[in-house]
């Protein structure tokens, strides 16, 4: 029996509008990727995917909570000690929509930043882009959030993409009905306003880091 990750169980409830309790609680989960860790927080509820290393004492003493205390910068300093911290980011969430795809495989795009991005928080990264050489629109597919697909874009600024084109296109690599997650940087609103466009909606945010401690 395959086991299904806290983080994907609870992100994939969400897709449905099935939320965790505002209660201002918090939950501690193992972290689903090795040397990644990071807090996902609903609105009035938490999850600190934290190795063991850390005990449940030291995180009660960072004072988390699920009113906005699990992503208080100084909680999450703390946890990451001298490694790299991700920006907090809003996770959307959608279905694949199937079919065949618009995107095609495009191994040359893999040493694009932000695949390598990708690669350091995420498994699995595939990449795929449009079948004209020239152009450069990448898109990222991975297993990310608690083990769900997780996608990722960039438009070529060279080229005339709609954005919401381009993540509609995106969904067409996940099976029909599937549940695929996005994190997008609320300063990034052209991206953002891409997202939702094409039918993703904001569920919580995230912060990752690689803590070294």
């Amino acid at each position: 029996m395959v086991r299904v990750h806290p983080i994907a169980e609870v992100l994939s409830k969400a897709a449905g509008g099935d939320f965790p309790a505002v209660d201002g609680g918090w939950q501690r989960v193992e972290p689903w990727r090795p040397g990644v860790e990071g807090v996902i927080a609903f609105t009035g509820h938490a999850y600190l995917a934290v190795d063991h290393d850390v005990s449940d004492g030291t995180l009660v003493s960072l004072s988390p909570d699920g009113f906005g205390g699990a992503s208080n910068p100084r909680l999450v300093s703390r946890l990451a000690g001298s490694g790299w911290i991700d920006a907090l980011d809003i996770i959307l969430v959608a279905r694949g929509t199937g079919g065949e795809p618009t995107l095609v495989p495009r191994s040359d795009l893999r040493n694009h930043p932000r695949a390598e991005h990708a690669t350091s928080v995420r498994s699995d990264v595939t990449t795929f882009g449009y079948a004209v050489p020239d152009d450069h629109t990448l898109v990222t597919l991975s297993t990310g959030l608690g083990g769900l697909p997780e996608v990722g874009l960039e438009t070529d600024p060279a080229k005339d993409h709609v954005g919401s084109d381009v993540v509609r296109d995106a969904l067409t690599l996940i099976p029909e009905g599937e549940v695929v997650v996005a994190a997008c940087a609320p300063g990034n609103a052209r991206a953002l306003r891409a997202f939702l466009s094409a039918g993703f909606e904001p569920v919580a945010s995230v912060q990752l880091w690689r803590p070294e401690r």
